[in-house]
């Protein structure tokens, strides 16, 4: 999956998301929760959904490998400058 088939995912979303047909119905789902309020609750789902998917197939991993670079981090670097800076003392 690449970042063009996130983006189409968020656009769709972000039009079924204006969801007019639900407005007047008064029907209930599981016997408690209008439909509105569960069709919202979909929604929502769907954008954790898609934001889990975009962070594990379409994140930009050479820009932050870059930003790595630029600050001279590597994986572990904080706990040894802080073992190194006499903090943990």
């Amino acid at each position: 999956m690449n970042s063009k088939t996130i983006w189409v995912i968020f656009v769709v979303l972000c039009i079924v998301h204006q969801d007019v047909w639900f407005w007047h119905d008064r029907t209930l789902v599981f016997g408690f929760i209008p439909v509105g309020l569960a069709y919202h609750a979909g929604i929502s789902l769907a954008a954790v959904t898609l934001w889990t998917m975009a962070i594990r197939w379409a994140w930009p991993s050479e820009v932050e490998a870059w930003a790595d670079e630029l600050d001279g981090d590597t994986p572990g670097s904080i706990e040894t400058a802080a073992q190194g800076s006499g903090a943990s003392q």
